[in-house]
């Protein structure tokens, strides 16, 4: 059984995997002041509670961009089990061919993003990740990494606009009933929502233009259910996406 760990800036996603099937997700804080010991208590939870023990994982991979955590969640994992996890970054095989001016500078979740899009998927093909950034990433028709544009996710918008204003609240991420809302939590609901949406529309006729020509377009991170379905692009959503590159990269490195 292999484990698979994204940390990313909000959240830590975990995976484990039997050959290529997923056998369970979970989604922990990513918290820098948080020991090793801490973390592999989390660790081990998380695979209890989904019927697992630390016994049986016989492989391990990260990525990480949040480097204050990686060392500890490596820790961690080495408590846990007896192997060494593999840890995506400069001379990890990804099969990745990044052609960007400095790929040393590409984030681990948008490598492991694109090799699994590659995979799963055809190409020309727009890699989206939304989570705590929202990151729009070309992969061109020879399977070139090309490069990316990438913006505050919602969710540091939703915090920024709660806390810079005096009368907008917190509010839960749901889908608006209509695009112009008649009282104050609908209007943000639109506002978060259909406004992302529409940037999203807006980004993939323009990468698409700039491109010049048509591409799949995929979405992945914890806020792509909710807006891939408002496009009117056609936006495949894979929640597992980066999970998938993560056990791609792992047996590439075997």
């Amino acid at each position: 059984m292999v484990l698979a760990i994204d940390i990313g800036n909000t959240h830590i996603l975990l995976g484990c995997f039997e050959e290529r099937k997923i056998l369970f997700t979970e989604l922990l804080s990513t918290n820098k002041s948080t020991t090793e010991l801490e973390y592999a208590a989390l660790i081990k939870s998380a695979l209890e509670f989904n019927g697992q023990s630390p016994d049986k994982i016989d492989g391990a991979i990260i990525s990480s961009v949040v480097p204050q955590v990686t060392g500890s969640i490596k820790a961690a994992v080495g408590r846990l089990t007896s192997t060494v996890p593999v840890v995506v970054g400069p001379g990890i095989k990804t099969g990745l061919k990044i052609k960007i001016d400095n790929p040393a500078q590409l984030g681990s979740d948008l490598v492991v993003s694109a090799v699994a899009g590659i995979k799963e998927y055809d190409v020309p093909q727009i890699n989206i990740y939304m989570g705590t950034a929202t990151a729009f990433s070309l992969i061109d028709e020879d399977k070139n990494f090309i490069g990316t544009s990438i913006g505050a996710g919602m969710g540091i918008a939703a915090e920024a606009l709660s806390s810079k204003t005096s009368q907008l609240p917190n509010i839960a991420f749901e889908i608006p009933k209509k695009v112009i809302g008649t009282n104050t939590v609908d209007s943000m609901k639109s506002g978060f929502i259909c406004q992302n949406a529409a940037l999203v529309d807006g980004m993939i006729d323009r990468i698409e233009e700039e491109y010049g020509g048509k591409c799949i377009v995929t979405a992945t991170g914890r806020y792509a259910s909710l807006i891939a379905p408002l496009c009117r692009h056609k936006v495949i959503c894979d929640k597992d996406l980066i999970l998938k590159g993560l056990i791609e990269v792992y047996y590439k490195n075997l």
